[in-house]
């Protein structure tokens, strides 16, 4: 490992990947929005080799007492041991808390979702928004791959049918989620001196500390996360920037 390490450090300050891609590069995306037709909403996205299903449930829930009026949105993440030998059966770990809140934050903090047009009946009933992420494969990058497919999955979502206070999941009707923007999550690895984008699995071992910036449809700054113990420069945030905007423009396109 310490020599893979030390190989991919040596390529990025010759300006060079393991896969031989530019440092603002993403791999391959390839998404599918029929893989689930039952469900509300869904979406599997292929980011390079790394794979990852998001479903999307709309619920009837109580609102929270400090917004009454406003519908609830909750993400959760399940890593299976069938994606990868790191991953272990059982309650949720600390790296699938952190990828459900890294993607429930980018598409609460851009205002995804009108919550507002989700209430039913104020301060007693309104809808919940419930997103559920499943790794397939990981390759690396599993914070753009989720937050894309979730994108997708809500872009998609309509509502099941509502009638005398109960939810009919087996009956859908033409009404579609009131999705405002688009959150695009890009995702930097910090290898020597350099940021690399969508970091394969690899890099990422390789990588001295982790930065997401997710943005929305108008090009403004919703969310930014820091992972990992490495130093990162006011000039290396900056940068990130101006390449997750611009990235972020050529994916949202991919996800409507």
């Amino acid at each position: 490992m310490m020599i893979q390490n030390n190989f991919i450090t040596k390529l990025a300050s010759s300006n060079k990947r393991i896969d031989g891609r530019l440092f603002d590069q993403v791999r391959k995306i390839v998404v599918d929005d029929k893989i689930i037709e039952k469900a509300e909403g869904a979406a599997l996205v292929k980011l390079g080799n790394t794979q990852v299903i998001a479903g999307v449930k709309l619920e009837v829930g109580e609102p929270f007492p400090d917004k009454p009026n406003d519908g609830v949105l909750m993400t959760s993440a399940e890593f299976s041991p069938i994606s990868s030998p790191d991953f272990e059966q059982g309650p949720p770990r600390e790296n699938s808390i952190e990828l459900a809140r890294i993607v429930d934050r980018g598409i609460r903090e851009c205002g995804a979702i009108d919550t507002k047009k989700l209430c039913i009946e104020d301060g007693k009933k309104v809808w919940m928004v419930c997103i559920d992420i499943n790794i397939l494969d990981n390759f690396g990058n599993l914070i753009d791959a989720s937050a894309m497919a979730s994108a997708v999955a809500l872009n998609q979502c309509v509502f099941p049918k509502y009638e005398d206070g109960k939810v009919i999941a087996t009956e859908k009707t033409k009404k579609k989620l009131p999705v405002l923007y688009t959150a695009v999550a890009c995702t930097f690895a910090k290898i020597g001196n350099h940021m690399l984008l969508d970091p394969n699995l690899e890099e990422e071992e390789a990588s001295s500390c982790r930065l997401t910036l997710s943005t929305r449809d108008d090009g403004n700054l919703c969310a930014i996360q820091k992972g990992g113990t490495g130093h990162l420069s006011s000039a290396d945030v900056e940068h990130a920037l101006d390449v997750a905007v611009e990235r972020g423009k050529e994916i949202r396109k991919l996800l409507k």
